[in-house]
C-alpha cells in the first residue's frame, strides 16, 4: 500500500488496523469522482472525491472533505475500517465516546431531579 499525504504515523496506524481487521487492498474497489461544495474551481476540475467499497462485506464509504485526493483516500479507508469494526460488534472509539456522554447526561439529569424534589 502506498503512503498517503498524511503523517508516517497515521500511515503506519492505517496499515496496522487493516492487518488487524484482515482488510486487504485487493478487497477494496476505489473510484474517484468530482467533488462538490467549497473548494472553488479546484474541485470542479479534479476528481478528488473518493468512493470506496469493501467487496467481501459490501460496505461503501465516500470521502470528499478535503481538496486533496490522497488525504480523501486515507479518510475513506479510516471510515471504512470504523464501519467494519462496528459491524463485527467490537466497540469503536466513537461508540465509547457516545456511551461516556450518555452517562454524563444521565448523572446531570439525576442531579437536577434531586434538586427539584
Amino acid at each position: 500500500m502506498a503512503g498517503f499525504a498524511v503523517s508516517e504515523e497515521k500511515n503506519r496506524w492505517l496499515q496496522r488496523e487493516m492487518a488487524r481487521l484482515n482488510v486487504r487492498e485487493e478487497d477494496l474497489e476505489e473510484q474517484f469522482v468530482r467533488s462538490s461544495g467549497s473548494g472553488g474551481q479546484h474541485v470542479n476540475k479534479t476528481s478528488s472525491s473518493v468512493f470506496l467499497r469493501h467487496i467481501p462485506s459490501g460496505i461503501c464509504v465516500s470521502a470528499s472533505r478535503e481538496r486533496s485526493q490522497s488525504v480523501n483516500r486515507f479518510l475513506a479507508r479510516r471510515e471504512l475500517l470504523e464501519r467494519i469494526e462496528a459491524q463485527t460488534g467490537a466497540e469503536t472509539g466513537e461508540m465509547r465516546r457516545i456511551a461516556r456522554l450518555r452517562k454524563q447526561k444521565n448523572r446531570r439529569r439525576r442531579r437536577a431531579e434531586k434538586k427539584d424534589a
